[in-house]
């Protein structure tokens, strides 16, 4: 019996050195540059390196199943790119929730943080479409979902603590992301997200228009509004001529007076989303301006290309997911009289193609909100005093916990961090490298103590708003 557990014995030590020589072997031969490292992960392929002076960065392809629930049914190729630092470092997990940029760029959190930084294309942006598409599979849990496949892979490599961020409409899936996947993030800051949780009520939006800004910047824009309503004949044969010239067509949205009256529609919105609150570019005297200045000022805030076909095709997996889940804003116009507006504010219906059914879901933004107020962990939301996507934003609850709601006085979409007063600047950096797991023990026992880690990069550290049209957040 002693000799048999004496076998037993030596044959367990022996089990364990040949498997400690085979791990040590494994270790040994794994790829010890980035680059190898990330290729060696199944699915993934190179598109390009591109250098940058202190960091790796590459554009990849990543295959991902276009229905998580039932992964055998079809793949398609999602590009994403990785800015690498150090292993060591934390990651910052970025998405815009449209294209991703191919360029190297560093979010806030990911200069705060000193990190590296994970970008994902948003699922149906072209090239990250399955073909076909299946539309009904562009819905915030299969996006959430393309997310969590992504981490998980790169987890191995990168493992150290983890972000998500994202602004306007990459704040809102940041924030979707934490909600199906809570425990992949070890904090979420989510810049300028809307949060439109009853689609059909919307009078917060008409109350921020009411009071933002001063009256006499409202009352300029007010009347270039109408104005370019009180002269739509003669501006929409300009625009036919815009058209023309451009190879611009009007199929999706039904014709070119609807679009003309979308993009004099969007005038207000756009000025406050990305202009204000400078006034002094506006037409002073809008009714004695000429039809140059006119078609000037709306051109240049709210873009006649923005509802052509050519203009729209871009943002299609945008205003199906705002007509299926996310919802959209419908504004008043008390200064216009009811007879110069024809069609009020269109609902993204009007600007999918009607190849593509569309069944909104008013149960989706609900069910985020009350995860938010109950649930929210380690999240902080930034928003911008004079965005009107602000009007309506997330605000956890009672059963929240180290969740933060701020808001930049005097900033727009492009609200950040950076534009927070002091005290509220200072805890949100201090919360942001805590949540990193890079906070130091003077930042840990004194948020006045924290800034960010990495020295600013004119180059790399964008601070302006990512430009869409307006009404896209």
């Amino acid at each position: 019996m002693r000799k048999a557990l004496r076998w037993l014995l030596a044959l367990t030590v022996l089990l364990g050195t040949l498997s400690a020589a085979g791990t040590a072997g494994a270790a040994t031969a794994a790829p010890a540059d980035i680059k190898d490292r990330l290729l060696a992960i199944p699915g993934m392929s190179l598109i390009e390196e591109k250098p940058y002076s202190g960091y790796r960065f590459f554009v990849l392809n990543f295959t991902q199943p276009v229905d998580h629930r039932h992964p055998d049914r079809g793949t398609f190729q999602q590009r994403i790119t990785v800015l690498h630092k150090d292993t060591s470092r934390p990651t910052v997990f970025y998405t815009g929730g449209y294209n991703v940029s191919t360029t190297p760029s560093r979010r806030e959190p990911t200069q705060i943080v000193d990190g590296n930084q994970v970008s994902l294309e948003y699922r149906y942006f072209t090239p990250s479409r399955p073909a076909p598409a299946d539309w009904s599979k562009l819905d915030i849990w299969q996006a959430a979902s393309d997310q969590h496949r992504v981490f998980q892979a790169l987890k191995s490599i990168y493992s150290a603590n983890w972000l998500a961020t994202g602004g306007s409409k990459g704040g809102m899936t940041a924030t979707y992301y934490e909600r199906f996947y809570p425990r992949d993030m070890d904090g979420v800051v989510a810049y300028v997200a809307p949060n439109d949780v009853v689609n059909n009520e919307d009078s917060a939006y008409d109350r921020f228009f009411e009071h933002v800004g001063t009256k006499e910047c409202r009352d300029r824009l007010n009347a270039v509004q109408r104005e370019a309503l009180v002269r739509r004949e003669a501006l929409e044969k300009r625009y036919a001529q815009f058209a023309t010239e451009g190879g611009y067509t009007f199929t999706t949205v039904g014709s070119l007076d609807k679009a003309y009256e979308a993009v004099v529609l969007d005038y207000v919105w756009g000025f406050w989303q990305y202009n204000g609150p400078d006034c002094d570019s506006i037409p002073a005297d809008a009714a004695h301006a000429s039809d140059d200045a006119i078609w000037d000022s709306v051109d240049t805030i709210s873009g006649f290309s923005a509802y052509t076909d050519q203009g729209l095709e871009q943002y299609t997996p945008y205003y199906y997911q705002a007509g299926t889940q996310l919802g959209s804003p419908t504004i008043h116009f008390p200064h216009i009289e009811r007879r110069l507006i024809r069609y009020g504010y269109q609902p993204p219906r009007d600007f999918v193609p009607r190849s593509i059914p569309m069944r909104f879901q008013p149960g989706a933004m609900r069910d985020v909100d009350t995860w938010v107020r109950h649930h929210a962990r380690h999240m902080l939301f930034v928003y911008g005093q004079n965005d009107p996507w602000g009007a309506e934003r997330f605000r956890p609850g009672a059963g929240a916990r180290d969740s933060y709601v701020f808001t930049a006085p005097g900033m727009n979409h492009g609200a950040n961090v950076a534009g927070l007063t002091g005290g509220q600047r200072t805890l949100a950096t201090a919360r942001i490298l805590d949540w990193a797991g890079v906070a130091s023990p003077a930042v840990q026992d004194d948020p006045a103590a924290a800034k960010p880690l990495a020295r600013f990069d004119a180059r790399l550290d964008v601070r302006d708003v990512e430009r869409e049209p307006a009404l896209r957040p």
